[in-house]
């Protein structure tokens, strides 16, 4: 009796575009998990094929605001650290060192120690005379302080990248030198070839790792790629006496000054000094020349360009009076190397809507490569990664970011701020102001002070309610919290709970999904139900496939096939675009629309005088939603709040917003109306312990731990909902409300129980109502009453689980 052989799943073709570090990490990473029909093309010779890789100095300092950043840098260190090639180690854990030269530097340091131990990486502030024992050349007498983290060094890229080359292609990858890619083939909607100048490629999906050539392969397959390659200073000095001997390549750790924007790094006998100092120095990625024409300009290599010296003689300076043995030295060479920025810093990453097959893996640096390339396997073979990349998606930018115009300005301002001290509130300054809401106007003769986001303008508070906080008593904070803050919010905070006020809800982003199909396809999507008569709204979750909350919803059947759907952001649209069928359509309607969000216990008595309808709560109860008009303007009135009084959401087309604005203005006027912002908002929102997504849960986390498990319905079926467990959440969302009431925390503190670092805070801000600070953080389950500590410039600030919600948890004020 014969047995049938087993039938295997084709693996897919790939075809990887560049083998830099990440090209060479994504086979490997790919390989490795049983996809092994990967082509990788690289223009250039192999192993040193001369783009951002090939002179990459190689220093990984893990430590970032970004938890995202830091967890890719994690794998990095790893991988590379049981990665050689030829008995040659391809990282050395030198360690790293930050120093401070001024009080707000060393404050920083003090912030990003405590990003470190959020993030579980190892680290410890020193004083200037550990960082003159860590690093001997150092003049002490100009340094402060420092940020020690001895996990921290120097990754050879070069070897790296031949070291996962040769793993891969032991599992059936080829990697291809001297190919050009040329074109990219695709046929109803989807990849389906690489062409080269030495022949064409199938592929069932393409990853562009192209670096700073990214955007020239994203305009062969139609895709923007928002990304702009500025060149960056590096040099190497004579040998240094004091350095003579060393036999190993390093042996101190690698150093930042940020303060002068700049970092060392040693080479034997010599030190390798990186410059952010100079002015931007933008390449045109279509410019860029191919590598045997680079050798032919006399250019060591495509990325490698020639040296300004003028850029370079204020940083020279500053490295002699950091390191007083350089200035018997000179600098022996130096270049312009060019790598990639994007508009926010971050990689973009992902798989494009409009070109199926087509994945980014653009504008990554050594230190995330390994971390990227296993994300971006995880996402093709697995269909998402297992760590949240949000802040990497290529779907996160609007399409007015998109301009060249834009990422080049956004790309240069990005490269000046590589080292700034900045704040996490700290908005981009130009281009600015980009997109406004029809009432911009009114709020700039209300003296708005606006932050930005998602490139729209966004009130935080309002001067003209500065009479309001006179009087008010108010801790005193410190000057880092204090920025881009004002004590008018909590005036206006304590309005919205008094009185009235008119909230700018217009960033929101909104969808109109229409079409017969549209309720099953909704209904199965999201975790709640939705087959509800029209008029009813619903607050409900898109997850993933392993459970993980990838948006949370707002859902108003506005008629049998038509629904608006508050959304998060544009992969929202994404994913919902992706999995819809034929008879759904679905549109953002953002940018025609806008929001006023009337909020207060005085709501009813603005907006019922204005329109023949009945807004009582008999008639107009809470999640409910009604088409009707105001005055003269056209409405969609949401009965939703976000701040936890009685209110509605109000859409109209953008044309008719200055008009409902007035309206709403002038009917508001007896009642003390004031217009309120984000800053209010936001402290109103906590106190409610309402959740926003993004910041406080992600796809890393399920509906049950987050908190919002009320919104699942496990009597229907929708997507991720085989993989939810049954068992009780061993972590979970927590509610801390700081003992101190004049102590404040802004987020990403690490958190402590019995002085083990035990979780993270999200989101934070002072209860105006409450007269605490509020803080909502990822820990163990802990149960109400369990003392805590959050680590907050260096300083242990005490805080306690607290029970939710903090304010009105019979929901009286909402539901009257």
């Amino acid at each position: 009796m014969s047995s049938t052989p087993e039938i295997r799943p084709r693996s897919p073709k790939v075809v990887v575009i560049g083998a830099g570090i990440v090209g060479c990490s994504l086979a490997d990473e790919l390989t490795a998990r049983g996809w092994t029909d990967v082509t990788v093309l690289e223009q250039g010779p192999l192993p040193a094929p001369g783009g951002s890789t090939s002179h990459a100095p190689g220093l990984v300092f893990r430590t970032s605001p970004s938890k995202t950043l830091a967890e890719f840098a994690k794998y990095t260190v790893e991988k590379f650290n049981a990665l050689e090639v030829d008995g040659v180690p391809c990282f050395q854990q030198v360690g790293g060192l930050e120093l401070a030269t001024t009080p707000e530097r060393l404050a920083d340091l003090h912030r990003r120690a405590g990003y470190a131990a959020a993030w579980g990486i190892r680290g410890e502030i020193v004083d200037a005379a550990r960082c003159k024992e860590l690093w001997p050349l150092l003049d002490e007498s100009v340094v402060l302080g420092g940020f020690h983290t001895p996990d921290d060094g120097l990754a050879r890229a070069l070897l790296a990248s031949r070291a996962q080359l040769e793993r891969a292609t032991a599992r059936g990858a080829r990697f291809l030198d001297r190919h050009t890619v040329t074109g990219i083939e695709q046929e109803s909607g989807r990849v389906t070839a690489v062409v080269t100048d030495r022949g064409t490629f199938p592929a069932d999906h393409v990853v562009s790792a192209a670096g700073f050539w990214g955007p020239v392969i994203g305009r062969m397959a139609g895709i923007d790629v928002p990304l702009q390659p500025l060149a960056h200073q590096y040099v190497k000095t004579k040998p240094l006496p004091e350095l003579a001997g060393h036999a190993a390549e390093a042996s101190r750790p690698i150093l930042r000054y940020q303060d002068r924007d700049l970092y060392f790094r040693e080479h034997t006998d010599r030190i390798g000094i990186g410059s952010y100092a100079h002015r931007p120095l933008p390449v045109d990625p279509f410019a860029v020349p191919a590598y045997d024409e680079a050798r032919a300009r006399d250019m060591e290599m495509p990325s490698s360009y020639p040296f300004t010296t003028e850029d370079w003689t204020p940083s020279w300076e500053d490295c002699r009076r950091l390191v007083p043995a350089l200035g018997a030295s000179e600098v022996e060479e130096g270049f312009n190397g060019v790598f990639s920025f994007t508009p926010d810093g971050m990689p973009v990453l992902g798989e494009s809507r409009r070109l199926r097959g087509f994945w980014l893996a653009e504008a990554v640096w050594v230190t995330h490569s390994a971390g990227v390339a296993r994300a971006v396997a995880e996402w093709m073979v697995d269909g998402r990664p297992a760590l949240d990349v949000h802040e990497c998606d290529l779907t996160r930018f609007e399409d007015a970011q998109r301009s060249p115009s834009y990422v080049r300005e956004r790309g240069c301002q990005q490269f000046a701020e590589v080292y700034d001290v900045l704040h996490p509130l700290q908005p981009m300054e130009q281009p600015r102001p980009l997109r406004v809401s029809p009432f911009y106007a009114r709020q700039q003769e209300l003296g708005a002070f606006f932050l930005e986001g998602g490139g729209w303008e966004r009130p935080h508070w309002y001067e003209a309610n500065a009479p309001l906080a006179e009087g008010m008593s108010l801790p005193e904070r410190d000057a880092w919290s204090a920025r881009y803050w004002s004590p008018i919010a909590a005036a206006e905070a304590r309005a919205t709970r008094e009185k009235v006020a008119l909230y700018d809800m217009t960033p929101l982003r909104r969808l109109e999904v229409t079409g017969p199909g549209a309720l099953d396809f909704l209904d199965r999507m999201t975790t709640n139900n939705l087959r509800k008569k029209p008029g009813a709204v619903t607050y409900s979750l898109l997850l993933d496939e392993r459970g993980g909350v990838r948006s949370d919803l707002t859902v108003a059947r506005l008629a049998p096939d038509r629904f608006q759907v508050g959304a998060n952001s544009p992969a929202d649209l994404d994913w919902l675009t992706r999995h819809a069928p034929a008879d759904v359509q679905i549109r953002d309607i953002t940018s025609g629309t806008c929001c006023i969000g009337v909020w207060g216990p005085l709501a009813r008595d603005l907006v019922q005088p204005l329109t023949r309808d009945d807004f009582s709560h008999e008639a107009f109860g809470y999640f409910r939603a009604k088409e009707t008009y105001l005055g003269h303007v056209p409405v969609t009135a949401l009965r939703l709040s976000y701040v936890g009084e009685l209110g509605w959401e109000l859409y109209t087309t953008a044309d008719l917003g200055l008009r409902l604005w007035d309206t709403l203005w002038e009917a508001g006027r007896d009642l003390g109306v004031i217009a309120a912002g984000r800053s209010a908002f936001n402290s109103l929102r906590l106190e409610k312990g309402y959740r926003a997504w993004g910041t406080d849960m992600t796809d890393e986390h399920d509906p049950f731990e987050a908190g919002v498990g009320f919104a699942v319905r496990r009597d229907k079926e929708f997507v991720g909902r085989s993989a939810l467990s049954d068992s009780p959440p061993t972590r979970r969302l927590t509610a801390l409300l700081l003992d101190d009431p004049a102590a404040v925390v802004l987020g990403k503190e690490p958190v402590s129980v019995d002085g083990v670092p035990s979780g993270y805070v999200t989101s934070a801000s002072y209860g105006y109502t409450l007269g605490r600070c509020i803080a909502y953080a990822w820990l163990p389950t802990l149960p109400t009453g369990t003392a805590v500590q959050i680590a907050y410039l260096g300083e242990k600030v005490a805080a306690t689980v607290a029970e939710e919600p903090l304010f009105d948890p019979k929901m009286t004020r909402i539901r009257r």
